[in-house]
């Protein structure tokens, strides 16, 4: 069999770019997501295009059971994987702390960290047991940096950062790879989603500036997972030419 991907957050942006990339160069792949129809359509483009065995679950990473069931769903070969994109992420609100919304705070703490680890607890222990395999973790510039009225979703990726190193260390005994990739700005559903569907201040974020898209990332993840066996791409940030870092942009 091919080597088998599985890539969370695959409905959109980074994750359907990331799996259409990895569909071309001959992987199978497991996409996650919380929407059924988007599954199911990327399914199909990448049955129609590439030719490729596609296994689609769905389920909300912040959800442990929910994860646990669709992973242990796995049969025979499928079980095996050889990539864990740890993908499903996102930002929601922007604002002062004092202000917060712990609805928002909880999904981001939930869906950014306990999410990302959950599929890892699920995955990693058969890659230990092959003693092969490789993990990315989409993390952020944020991951690095703090911005105005960032708090929280700062705060995520922060620790991102820091389970990324430290899952590097863990799974160094086992020749498992693990690779945190950082995106700056980036016009994906990102923005739409922090700004809770309010398109105008979406897309002023990208304003007079070419920011960086989902295929950018996703040639990323082929960079880093095309690298000899004996190499490993610990940390990558990415930024569009305009971002220096999270607190200075050209416009």
């Amino acid at each position: 069999m091919k080597k088998i991907a599985l890539v969370t957050g695959a409905t959109a942006g980074f994750g359907q770019a990331i799996a259409i990339k990895l569909a071309e160069s001959g992987y199978s792949l497991i996409i996650t997501g919380r929407r059924e129809e988007r599954l199911q359509a990327l399914k199909q483009k990448l049955s129609d295009n590439f030719n490729t065995e596609t296994i689609t679950l769905c389920f909300d990473v912040r959800n442990k059971e929910a994860v646990d069931k669709a992973i242990d769903s796995l049969n025979g070969d499928w079980k095996n994987i050889d990539l864990l994109v740890n993908n499903a992420g996102l930002a929601v609100g922007l604002g002062p702390i004092q202000e917060g919304v712990i609805d928002d705070w909880e999904r981001m703490i939930d869906t950014n960290i306990k999410g990302l680890l959950y599929v890892t607890r699920k995955i990693s222990p058969t890659m230990v047991e092959r003693k092969k395999g490789h993990i990315i973790n989409i993390g952020s510039t944020a991951g690095k940096d703090v911005y105005l009225n960032g708090n929280v979703y700062c705060g995520t990726k922060h620790a991102v950062n820091a389970i990324s190193q430290a899952m590097r260390i863990d799974m160094l005994p086992y020749n498992i790879k693990v690779t945190q990739i950082r995106p700056g700005l980036a016009e994906t559903e990102f923005s739409i989603v922090r700004f809770k569907g309010d398109k105008e201040k979406a897309d002023a974020a990208y304003k007079n500036i070419e920011p960086l898209y989902a295929n950018d990332i996703a040639e990323a993840v082929m960079f880093v997972v095309s690298r000899p066996v004996s190499v490993n791409i610990n940390d990558l940030e990415i930024t569009c030419t305009a971002q220096a870092n999270s607190y200075y942009v050209n416009k």
